[in-house]
Parts: C-alpha cells; structure tokens; sequence
C-alpha cells in the first residue's frame, strides 16, 4: 500500500448532502482525487439523536464541538417533530452527480437514526428491508448497484453482517481496526447453509469530532494532529463527513489534502485499497469496543484467527 490513504466520505443528513457533496466533489475535483462516497438515502431522521444528550459522553461530545456551530440547527432539529424528508428523493441529482464524477457510492443506511440508534433492537427482516431500500434507491439514481456499505457509526453486529452478505456487495467499510479482513460469522442462513460475508475494509483513524477538544486538539492543529497518526506501509483510511469537512472545517480538509499530497501520499476510493491486496484476507472476530471521544461501542476486528481467506 506504500503511503497510500483510504479516503470515506460518510454522508448522513440531507443538509451534508445538499451542501456539503457537491462542495466536496468541487474539492476533490481540483486535486483530481476520487472517494467513496456513502450516502443516506432514506429519511432524515437525526435530530431525534437530542435524546442522547442525557448520556454525559455524548453530551460532553457535543459541547466540545460545539455541535450547534459545526453543525448547524437544521441537522440538529431534524425529524424531531415530524418525518425528514426522503434525502435520495429530493436530491438524487447530487447523488447522480458525484457518481458521475468517478467516485464510488456506497450505501450508509436507508435510516441513519434508526440503524445507529436501534442497531442491537432490530430483527434482522427489518435490517434487511433497510438495505434493500437503500440499495434499489442508490440503483436508481446511479444506474449501477452500490459498491459497498457501511454501517451508520459502527454498529455493526451479526445480524447486520448476516443480512449484508445477501446483497452483491463487493467490500464493507462496517468497523474500525488496522487491516483489510474477512469478519467470522457464526450465523447461517434459514435453510441451514454457512453465510458467506464480504471483506472489511476498517476505519483506521479517529473522526474529527472525537478528537476536537481533547488533548489540546483545536481546529488549527487538527490537521498536525491527523496526519502525526498516518502510517507508512500499513493501512490508512480515514473518514471524514459531508457534514463537517464539506462545511464548516471545508478549507481546514483543503489544508489537510495539499498537505498530505505534497509530502507523497496517495489518495485513493476504499476500492482500490482492496484491489492492491494479496490474493488472500485473514479472517478475523469482530467484538465491541470503546473509542476515545466517540459516546457508546463500536465494532472492532480483533485479532487473526483462522487461516487466510481468498478472495477477488
């Protein structure tokens, strides 16, 4: 992988689809750099989120981002007294447009709230109607099928995974861990047979908002700070959010892109990440943890446990 970064856009709300894509496309167009792109398609529900505020972690999380300024009141209030509106209905022509930029597009949730909020409460029927909507969505706005998924927050358990090996996903971007695996399911399938799961490619570095405001992390040195956790000859991949650095923190990511690129690394789409492998993945566990600046668990890969996995 030499000096190479997994770029993810994760897009979670009709504001950061509206606003901040096309300013991302805008930016990555000037670098002549492609991402992956993963939209919300369904509902923006994510003002229902408020409720959280009643858990110290998470209302801490708000306070030193200044949620309200990096945010803004529309995704803070959204959906909280009635239906947000369907995202890839309203704005299919942004979707469109950064599909036809070159960018990969995944799928991040038909609900984003629900899926996030409700993860360990849903039946897996539900899980699966979530994604097929998200899918034939994405599917008809693009005119090709998602490239991959991944799981609003990192919430991923079991019956998340079970369900997305039913789909024609090439990779999933579902965890935060160090390389590039195939997840263990115990799970079958209704008639008996053993679930076939696609590859992760692992989250490897923090958000911007778990960082702000800890360890003297600021705005101005976010940048130092990201970039001292870059790692020669390993895996790199880095999420950012249409929400945040397609808005408030845009030029900050400008900074961050020229920066990088000037010393040597390559930006790339998780795909390609996948593509430059070895023929075989290790096949690993995936258990719950706690990531510092982020409220609640996380899916994490654990270590090797079996033998390698072929794929492609």
């Amino acid at each position: 992988m030499d000096e190479t970064i997994g770029l993810r856009i994760d897009v979670d709300t009709y504001r950061g689809t509206k606003f901040g894509v096309p300013a991302l496309c805008s930016l990555l167009k000037e670098y002549k750099l492609k991402a992956t792109f993963y939209f919300s398609v369904g509902p923006d529900n994510m003002g229902r989120h408020l409720w959280r505020l009643l858990k110290p972690a998470f209302l801490w999380k708000m306070l030193r981002t200044n949620a309200a300024s990096l945010y803004g009141p529309e995704i803070i209030l959204m959906g909280t007294l009635w239906r947000g509106p369907l995202i890839g209905e309203k704005l299919a022509n942004i979707i469109k447009a950064a599909a036809d930029d070159g960018h990969e597009i995944g799928l991040h949730a038909w609900d984003h709230h629900r899926i996030q909020a409700a993860a360990d409460k849903l039946a897996p029927e539900e899980i699966h109607e979530n994604l097929r909507k998200g899918v034939e969505t994405l599917t008809r706005i693009t005119g090709a099928p998602p490239i991959s998924s991944a799981v609003p927050g990192w919430r991923c358990n079991e019956k998340i995974l079970a369900e997305k090996s039913k789909f024609d996903f090439t990779f999933n971007s579902d965890v935060r861990g160090t390389d590039i695996f195939v997840p263990i399911l115990e799970t079958t399938a209704s008639d008996g047979d053993a679930l076939t799961p696609q590859p992760q490619i692992p989250t490897t570095m923090p958000t911007y908002d778990e960082l702000l405001g800890k360890n003297g992390v600021t705005s101005d040195n976010y940048n130092d700070s990201i970039i001292e956790k870059l790692r020669p000859g390993q895996l790199n991949v880095l999420t950012i959010h249409a929400e945040v650095e397609g808005g408030k923190c845009l030029e900050m990511f400008d900074d961050f892109l020229r920066t990088v690129m000037e010393r040597g690394w390559n930006i790339v789409p998780l795909g390609e990440l996948l593509d430059k492998r070895r023929e075989t993945l290790p096949s690993c566990n995936i258990a719950r943890s706690a990531i510092p600046g982020r409220e609640g668990w996380v899916a994490t890969q654990q270590a090797t446990e079996t033998p390698s996995t072929p794929h492609g």
